[in-house]
């Protein structure tokens, strides 16, 4: 049986990079063939919280069901993201935004990294439409570092740490354009049909469009995708 993620034949892939540290990123339009069809399939699944740190609640999705969507791409996400052998299935999750940025934990409020591995690749499907918001990444001020690996880990922690005791935790929000201890150094607009992928260990967020108000009924809330991939 055909996989209704399967990538469709129309889609349209470019490469292109992103901040000072020129990360890969991977942009495909038009990924599914009928997105329809694959948004009521999603609205049937059931959806729970999965660990503290995404802002919602999520649906397990099987590598067989996954897998498809990316099997054509995953020897240019091998050269693109140079890594020693194509990227391989981890885990994927149905994921549905459903705190209001005044129920944000303070973990939630910040950037975060997948994992430290730089051959953990994220994939991110938009399944719903969210072109005023969509997915922002980040800098943090005190380092510079746009993405974080095993050798910078430390100093990621000890300039967090001392940021928010000179600053203080962030406001209760999706973070914007900036703060005093991050700027945002780019964003991808979440059209319905788009996926990217980029390494897991680069820091990024969600990214909400202003005046947002969440939807916990699938059908009509933030709805995405996100397949995790590791070589």
């Amino acid at each position: 049986m055909t996989s209704p993620l399967a990538l469709s034949p129309a889609h349209r892939a470019t490469l292109s990079t992103f901040g000072a540290e020129a990360q890969p990123l991977l942009s495909v339009e038009d990924a599914l063939a009928d997105l329809p069809l694959v948004r009521a399939i999603a609205a049937r699944h059931s959806y729970r919280p999965i660990g503290p740190f995404y802002p919602g609640l999520r649906a397990p999705v099987s590598d067989a069901i996954a897998m498809p969507l990316v099997e054509p791409l995953l020897p240019t996400m091998r050269d693109a993201f140079g890594l020693a052998a194509e990227p391989r299935y981890f885990e994927c999750y149905l994921s549905l935004v459903t705190l209001a940025p005044a129920d944000l934990a303070p973990i939630q409020r910040l950037p975060h990294f997948d994992g430290v591995e730089p051959g953990r690749i994220a994939v991110l499907l938009y399944l719903s439409d969210d072109m005023a918001g969509g997915t922002a990444f980040y800098r943090q001020r005190a380092t510079g570092f746009e993405s974080v690996d095993a050798a910078r880990f430390d100093a990621y922690r000890t300039a967090l740490d001392a940021g928010t005791a000179r600053h203080g935790l962030p406001e209760a929000a999706y973070i914007g354009d900036s703060s005093p201890l991050f700027e945002r150094t780019f964003k991808v607009d979440g059209a319905a049909g788009r996926m990217i992928a980029y390494r897991g260990n680069t820091l990024h967020c969600a990214a909400p469009h202003e005046g947002f108000v969440p939807d916990a009924d699938p059908r009509v809330g933030r709805l995405t995708l996100n397949l995790f991939l590791k070589a």
